[in-house]
């Protein structure tokens, strides 16, 4: 297991002190992350990533780490005002709300992708997008956290991505496409004036697979490469070969210009920030 820990100050290694907060916490198969919020001053106060150094976890797996980790992280043994917790997978899809019947969440779900009987599916609404996101959260550590936090609140990623690109960066009357990156899959968000018109997610394996799959997407939306403005952001930095061999095809491809009113005080690197993009935009 590989550790990167990141707190902003030495006196916040005793969230007892702190009167008012909020635990923000990222599940995935490949790890998880959380942050501390100051409710009272409005700033992040601890930022820690776990990082499981073996192939992607099942979920029966990711919660024996879970476990392991909660035993001896101190700061997770604390009482927090409000708890938010994110999950990261592939079982999810959107639906638009004139279609939405609550009866048929796994109905939704099948279509993109291979389901089981055991799964449990919730669903979320998405602020200023006249649909829902329908998604299958990690039951097993939903129900760990109970123990732990007594209720929480939970989302999908998808739902906070959609959510902060548009309303956040696609005001604009032109077409905006955004690409959230992890290590094994991506997220194509396209927008305009705050409205989604186009969210897929791929699994990619090689730079050919992201590039293709990337211009597919522009070519079936007829969106000219050399035209569109094209950020990215999730684990990815300008020296990447993602980056520089997408530059090849798209003329307009730069960094998101990470944007939040908290930042300031963060004491780790923009690209940091960047990579955990949906973690430290869960402050309403």
């Amino acid at each position: 297991m590989i550790i990167k820990k990141h707190n902003l100050k030495s006196n916040y290694l005793d969230l007892h002190k702190v009167k008012r907060k909020q635990l923000s916490v990222q599940f995935s198969l490949d790890g998880f992350s959380f942050s501390a919020f100051d409710i009272e001053l409005q700033e992040f106060i601890v930022f820690v990533e776990y990082t499981f150094n073996s192939k992607k976890q099942t979920p029966k797996e990711l919660l024996n780490n879970i476990q392991q980790v909660f035993a001896k992280e101190t700061l997770l043994l604390n009482t927090f005002e409000k708890v938010l917790v994110i999950h990261v997978n592939n079982l999810s899809t959107f639906v638009p709300f004139p279609l939405f019947e609550e009866d048929y969440l796994d109905t939704y779900v099948k279509f993109n992708n291979r389901i089981y009987q055991s799964d449990y599916f919730v669903y979320d609404f998405v602020m200023n997008q006249d649909m829902v996101s329908v998604f299958a959260p990690y039951v097993n550590i939903n129900n760990f956290l109970i123990d732990q936090y007594g209720s929480f609140e939970f989302k999908h990623y998808s739902t906070v991505l959609v959510e902060k690109t548009l309303n956040n960066y696609a005001s604009k009357d032109e077409v905006m496409c955004f690409v959230h990156i992890f290590k094994s899959h991506f997220e194509i968000i396209i927008g305009k004036q705050r409205k989604l018109i186009f969210y897929n997610t791929f699994e990619y394996k090689t730079t050919e697979d992201f590039l293709y799959y990337i211009l597919f997407s522009m070519e079936q939306l007829q969106l000219n490469v050399e035209k569109i403005d094209l950020k990215l952001f999730g684990k990815i930095t300008e020296e990447d070969e993602l980056f520089l061999d997408l530059y090849e095809y798209v003329r307009n491809v730069s960094l998101l210009e990470y944007k939040s009113d908290y930042n300031s005080i963060l004491d780790i690197d923009i690209n940091c920030q960047r990579e955990n993009f949906c973690l430290f935009n869960t402050i309403d």
